[in-house]
């Protein structure tokens, strides 16, 4: 039997990237995946190359019209929801005396309250139903720390890594077990951007900070979307019942907590 036979979920953000391979793990386990992202054609692109298990449903998480549209999508489609993974995320980096209102309300409109309202609406629907669910948020090593350039990105995942802790305490005594993942460097699209970013501030060639970010993972390389795969599983699983609250790191040693 699959780890995740019968079960409905929904991932933000997951036409690509990290999202777009844990909806493919979760197919793989039996499960029925929302394709969900704010770019439609994306999303139906990435569902018709994952196979029928997967549904594009357009969501934007900035707007709770856009979020209760799509938990009813994924209701309609698929009988009811049991997992929700909020990976929707945007990353920006400036010294503090360079941050701009903008970028701070940008990140933390999608990063924290994109988050906390996906969330919350999905809590509804599963509370609805009766039968518990499984939340899990993807928080980050930067939520962890503080870094020099990257203070507003970094407070936006402490502020998830708080919520998850919150939310799972008051969500438990409806069977939902709120938990989130923290990983490290992760190597892909994104990161190209962001060392972009870095060569801009620290005055590095491009490829240098990815090139030192990973020769500084103590095991040795930065992660792939794959090597978060198997605690994305394992949280949205059975296996995770008695788990609550926790964030985990899954960071190749990056950071210990």
């Amino acid at each position: 039997m699959k780890r995740l036979d019968g079960k409905s979920a929904l991932i933000t953000g997951s036409a690509r990237g990290i999202g777009r391979t844990f909806a493919e793990a979760y197919v793989r386990e039996g499960a029925t995946v929302a394709i969900a992202d704010i770019n439609l054609e994306r999303a139906q692109q990435t569902a018709s190359e994952i196979g029928p298990a997967a549904y594009a449903v357009e969501m934007d998480v900035t707007s709770q019209a856009s979020i209760d549209n799509a938990i009813a999508r994924v209701v309609e489609k698929a009988h009811g929801l049991d997992i929700l993974v909020n990976n929707a995320a945007l990353f920006d980096l400036a010294p503090i005396v360079e941050i701009t209102r903008q970028s701070y309300d940008k990140l933390f409109s999608i990063n924290v309250s994109g988050t906390l309202f996906t969330m919350q609406a999905a809590a509804k629907q599963m509370i609805a139903q009766g039968r518990g669910g499984k939340i899990i948020n993807m928080a980050s090593q930067a939520g962890r720390r503080g870094e020099a350039l990257v203070g507003v990105y970094c407070a936006t995942k402490a502020a998830v890594i708080s919520l998850t802790q919150s939310a799972g305490l008051n969500l438990i005594t409806h069977g939902i077990n709120v938990n989130a993942i923290a990983p490290g460097v992760v190597d892909g699209e994104h990161w190209d951007g962001v060392d972009a970013m870095f060569a801009k501030y620290e005055n590095r060639p491009i490829g240098e900070k990815k090139r030192l970010v990973g020769a500084e993972v103590p095991f040795g390389r930065m992660a792939t979307a794959e090597d978060l795969v198997g605690m994305a599983i394992f949280l949205a699983s059975g296996e995770s019942d008695y788990i609550v609250s926790q964030t985990y790191n899954v960071d190749g040693g990056n950071w210990m907590s």
